[in-house]
């Protein structure tokens, strides 16, 4: 008996224009308001063209957290009614973020639906999100944005098969007739990891790492999964194929919390990682957020690899990498907030650089249009034109496959770049939970100041260092492939000698209040003065933005949630 299509009767919500990540919202709104999620799940469905998406393919994948598995069942049952043709969803509807990416790449799909809220918490009191990718395996462009949101806004139905029920657990695929469908609806269940490692092989030298691992003068790694979805991935592809000890990963088992903690790659709640390698047992260690697209970096004894050092080191050393020495390598992207670290590399190798507004969906179309080869943000991510996300996985391939060639630590491989390139000391002050109207004009009196004619050439000093404004503006991007100008996107203050003080408020989710972050940078030549502390360096330009912007004053917060 074919499957009958329902078409049920809705009322739009106001509050479903998706961010930077898609749409991200405490889990007890998804699970608790009723239609809540079918709404939103319409709106992505109705916002792909009805001639594109009549028998079309789609990826669905999930970190694991809770509420995941009743969410991949509407979306399949919301898909086949909606006319898709075949839904491809990972073992368990657990795919990594970078996974679902290339997933949609290989297949030539129409895009691929990612449940996810990053680094957020988990479980019932935790977070839940909802991310659409498009056909370059990518985040939604601002335009695939706006679409569904206005969809949301207007929604009165949506379509659904009730009575499709599918098992996650079985791999293969399963077809549904369904009613007034010619054609079957089709699942495949598929390996998670499978087709992301065929990927990997083509990128890595696999020898090269794997003899790094095992050989005589092997690198003991420690990495930390989590307990998210990457467990599986680090099993079979640093264990298994590269041959790292069993016992080198920990925390591989995706649970629906998370184990109770933000699945938050950092030096705050990676914690247990941190301690691990401070032992000095281990020559490498890594973290990975919950769905797989963020890492951290920690040396022998724990020395953190900043995120921004990250991607400029990475850029340094991308001959020894066989992918980029058969493709070459075009130029390089980082987020404005991101240090200027990468620059230097980019103009000691006369390559194009690019500065983007937060949110990887920038980076898209530089490696659309062949512009770019890697990218990063300051946020834990890098990435490069292998796929069209951030990766955490390949980072850490990047960072073993360079310690096998140059045959070095972590550690001696970024104070060997500081030497050569100069050390930009870089940190982050986060500001979470604030009351949007104040942060609102926190922000706009701030703008006012440093626009003022007055701003420009005004010094600052601080203890025994003058700090000289050269120029300070509300950061506007104009996308170089196809003009479309993102303006406000953060408040910047750069110095003459190369210092930099950046602003930036990020959206209000989900009644979380809003988040100001101010960004300082301080670049330093002398390699004698490369081994100072960050916050010592930056401390006299923390104490500028502080006071400009009066946050503490202004927010009655003593300080930041977060320092980075």
């Amino acid at each position: 008996i074919p499957i009958p299509v329902l078409t049920v009767q809705t009322a739009p919500f106001e509050d479903q224009r998706p961010g930077t990540n898609g749409l991200r919202r405490k889990t007890a709104v998804f699970e608790g308001k009723k239609n809540y999620l079918q709404n939103y799940i319409q709106s992505v469905l109705s916002s792909i063209d009805l001639r594109d998406r009549q028998g079309c393919t789609m990826v669905v994948g999930s970190d694991g957290r809770y509420f995941s598995r009743a969410a991949t069942e509407v979306i399949v049952q919301m898909a086949a009614a909606n006319g898709i043709g075949r839904l491809v969803i990972g073992h368990n509807g657990l795919l990594s973020t970078p996974a679902v990416s290339c997933i949609i790449r290989k297949i030539k799909a129409i895009g691929g639906i990612i449940l996810t809220a990053s680094h957020n918490p988990g479980g019932p009191s935790g977070d839940f999100g909802i991310k659409f990718n498009v056909a370059n395996g990518g985040p939604s462009p601002d335009t695939v944005m706006e679409r569904i949101h206005q969809v949301s806004r207007t929604l009165e139905e949506y379509a659904i098969c009730p009575d499709l029920r599918i098992d996650l657990s079985r791999l293969g695929r399963q077809e549904f007739d369904l009613e007034n469908k010619f054609k079957p609806f089709r699942v495949e269940i598929v390996d998670s990891v499978e087709v992301y490692l065929q990927l990997l092989r083509n990128i890595f030298d696999f020898n090269a790492i794997k003899s790094l691992l095992t050989g005589q003068d092997q690198v003991k790694i420690h990495i930390d999964a989590m307990n998210g979805v990457m467990g599986p991935y680090v099993r079979r592809i640093l264990c298994d194929e590269l041959g790292a000890p069993a016992n080198s990963a920990v925390n591989c088992v995706p649970l629906e919390d998370f184990g109770g903690r933000p699945p938050e790659p950092n030096l705050t709640y990676a914690t247990s990682l941190v301690d691990a390698m401070k032992g000095g047992d281990f020559g490498f260690g890594a973290a990975f957020d919950a769905d797989g697209d963020r890492y951290m970096i920690l040396g022998e004894n724990g020395f953190f690899v900043n995120p921004s050092d990250s991607v400029a080191i990475m850029a340094a050393n991308l001959s020894t990498i066989p992918y980029f020495r058969q493709l070459g390598v075009k130029g390089f992207a980082r987020s404005m907030a991101t240090s200027t670290a990468l620059d230097r590399v980019a103009k000691a190798m006369k390559l194009a650089l690019y500065e983007t507004p937060t949110g990887w969906r920038y980076f898209g179309n530089l490696m659309d249009s062949g512009r770019c080869s890697l990218c990063g943000e300051e946020s834990f991510g890098t990435g490069s034109d292998h796929i069209r996300e951030k990766d955490g996985l390949w980072s850490v391939l990047i960072w073993l496959s360079i310690m096998a060639a140059r045959k070095q630590g972590v550690e001696q491989i970024v104070r060997e770049h500081w030497a050569k390139f100069g050390r930009n000391y870089f940190c982050r002050f986060d500001y979470e939970g604030l009351d949007p109207r104040a942060a609102f004009y926190l922000m706009r009196d701030l703008e006012t100041v440093i626009s003022g004619k007055a701003f420009t050439n005004q010094k600052f000093a601080v203890g025994d260092h003058i700090y000289s404004v050269e120029r300070a503006d509300n950061f506007e991007y104009i996308d170089p492939v196809d003009g479309t100008v993102a303006r406000n996107q953060g408040l910047r203050i750069i110095f003459t000698d190369a210092a930099r003080l950046v602003f930036r408020m990020s959206g209000s989710g989900g009644g979380m209040g809003a988040t100001i972050r101010i960004y300082a940078e301080n670049f330093e030549r002398d390699p004698e003065r490369q081994n100072r502390e960050t916050q010592v360096v930056l401390g006299p330009l923390i104490a500028i933005a502080l006071k400009l912007s009066n946050i503490h004053e202004r927010t009655g917060r003593r300080g930041p949630n977060v320092i980075t």
